[in-house]
């Protein structure tokens, strides 16, 4: 292989390209240099080793820094502690939301890159995880706060930050801008020259940074190299989608954020191999899966429809459309998956599914989680209208109605949803208040006037304990069953992120089907999930030879079915994952 400085020709050779693409042929062999001295450096500091991608192992729980907290001990700490005491051998890593100091959206607007927020912890702390976690750390990239210093000195006319973000005329027409919020795309600041307008994506507490400068590229970079020093092994691109701005353009997806990506991706290739960079952008499936390139972009994409879809199969007692998607999903590129979650910090995303489900029946969906106590946020249209974007509701409240009306099986569809999630293709997360099954905190969007703050409660550490070790209460009791499930996951070599899956058609349309097959074929699971609230018959599918397996062990139940009628019955919303024995 022929090297330049110590570094593959591969990496030189797309640097080039890719930086001439966004920079032009003058700035580019300076940028270039400029980018392998710092690649060097990292490297001699942090040599890269040989570590496995990922496994069936995975699976990342997703957290705020202080979710679970008590007196007199840092709020990383605590959390540290109550994952090793009660889910070491369920998860093996965790997704610490923006853990730096902030000035608003409960992290996403972020102060400084460089620091962990006092009130957590310290940088210690978030090393002491690394070491017995995989770590995911967000590279909040395209905005900063209008607190932080960069925006500070811009404001002030300092160099370099003078020319780190976007000022734009509030006269020109930009309704072609696609736009995530309601907010003015434009913000009115004073600066000691005069009065500007600059670019705010997401809010006038969030400033979008420039990458038309390079400058705030490798600040980027930089900051890259550090939280991979710190222990992350999962970066996760926060917004990324929105990244570069073009007149003209809806500025989302375009050539040159993708440009990007790829660079960040040649970079933990050679610099940290086993780092793997994942992209957060709440959009259509199809623009979505844009995100793995042909393997050389992101090495993981959220499944953004997955949890609309979920929640609206089991909304209307129906997995026709479920299924549908699902089996238009193709295998991801070679070193690629899927990162699949129901809930987050976010909200349920509307956007993924737009032309999937009938408009009807998504509005019934939206007055029935609002009539569960949750919050309908809303985009802005290139016409000047609004439509639903996102459903702000705990996963427990969602799923306490279908459209007859409240249900008594809110805990079996709870479980039926994680078990689909947790069998799916690709690394699971679980929101650390799905797995407690918090309910709603109105208190907390009355704190905040932030509809997000529902689904954002901090639990004290003994209140929550006291919860999860009495058998009766409902979280106690989706506690353990969702530790079981993923620990009975963890086990099963068909749910490698690379094994097969395939979908079975509709034979029913309230019953969800797919087998998995590990790499080694070796192991065939089928899952089926019954989405309805009566019993319902699954014919069993026979093997290759169509001759059907005779004995199946039930992996969540943890015994031996045999099969003499080749039909299963399943309760309501009951799930199975069957491992075909004969």
């Amino acid at each position: 292989m022929e090297i330049k400085d110590d570094l593959p020709f591969w990496f030189t050779q797309n640097a080039e390209a890719r930086l001439r693409l966004l920079y032009g042929d003058q700035l580019t062999r300076n940028l270039v240099n400029r980018l392998i001295d710092r690649t060097l450096v990292f490297m001699e500091e942090h040599p890269p080793t040989d570590k496995e991608q990922w496994s069936e192992k995975d699976t990342i729980l997703i957290s705020y820094g202080d979710s679970v907290t008590q007196p007199g001990q840092s709020p990383l700490t605590t959390l540290h502690e109550f994952i090793e005491l009660h889910l070491i051998d369920a998860i093996n890593a965790i997704h610490i939301l923006p853990f730096f100091p902030y000035s608003s959206d409960d992290g996403f607007a972020v102060i400084d890159y460089r620091k962990v927020d006092s009130k957590l912890g310290k940088w210690r702390d978030i090393e002491r995880i690394a070491k017995d976690f995989g770590l995911m750390t967000d590279l909040v990239i395209n905005h900063i706060s209008s607190e932080s210093p960069w925006f500070k000195n811009y404001l002030k006319g300092e160099n370099p930050e003078r020319n780190y973000f976007i000022e734009a005329d509030p006269d020109v027409d930009y309704s072609k801008v696609m736009r995530p919020r309601t907010s003015p795309l434009l913000t009115e600041v004073k600066t000691d020259q005069q009065t500007r307008h600059v670019w705010t994506t997401f809010s006038a507490d969030q400033i979008d940074l420039d990458f038309r400068n390079p400058d705030v590229l490798f600040e980027m970079i930089d900051i890259l190299f550090l939280y991979i020093s710190k222990g992350s092994r999962f970066i996760r691109l926060d917004a990324v989608a929105f990244l570069w701005k073009k007149a003209e353009t809806r500025c989302i997806h375009l050539r040159e954020t993708h440009e990007i990506v790829k660079l960040l991706r040649d970079i933990v290739n050679v610099a940290a191999p086993g780092t793997l960079l994942i992209t957060e952008t709440n959009v259509p499936h199809w623009e979505n899966l844009s995100y793995f390139g042909v393997s050389d972009e992101a090495h993981m994409v959220y499944q953004f429809a997955l949890p609309p879809l979920l929640l609206h199969g089991l909304f209307q007692g129906d997995a026709t459309h479920l299924t549908e998607w699902a089996m238009t999903i193709t295998r991801p590129p070679k070193h690629c998956t899927f990162f699949n979650f129901i809930a987050s910090h976010d909200g349920i995303g509307l956007r993924p599914i737009e032309g999937m489900l009938p408009e009807q029946e998504i509005q019934e969906l939206v007055d029935a989680m609002r009539g569960q106590g949750g919050f309908i946020s809303m985009k802005a249209n290139e016409d000047g209208s609004e439509t639903p974007y996102e459903i702000n509701i705990s996963l427990f409240n969602a799923l306490g109605t279908t459209r007859t009306g409240e249900t008594a099986y809110r805990a079996q569809r709870f479980i039926c949803a994680h078990a689909v999630m947790l069998a799916l293709q690709g690394i699971p997360g679980i929101y650390i208040h799905s797995l407690f099954a918090t309910p709603n905190d109105i208190k907390g969007v009355n704190q905040t006037g932030q509809p997000r703050s529902i689904n954002r409660r901090k639990w004290g550490y003994q209140e929550l304990l006291s919860l999860l070790n009495d058998e009766s209460t409902p979280h106690a009791k989706l506690f353990a069953q969702q530790k079981q499930l993923l620990t009975t996951r963890s086990r099963q070599p068909a749910f490698h992120p690379e094994a097969d899956q395939k979908t079975l058609p509709i034979t029913n349309p309230c019953v969800f089907a797919f087998w998995r097959t590990s790499m080694d074929k070796l192991q065939n699971v089928l899952i089926i999930a019954n989405f309805s609230e009566k019993t319902q018959g699954y014919d069993l599918p026979p093997r290759a030879s169509d001759q059907s397996y005779r004995i199946w062990r039930d992996l969540v139940a943890h015994r031996i079915v045999e099969s003499s009628t080749e039909t299963i019955r399943l309760a309501p919303y009951q799930t199975v994952w069957l491992e075909a024995l004969d």
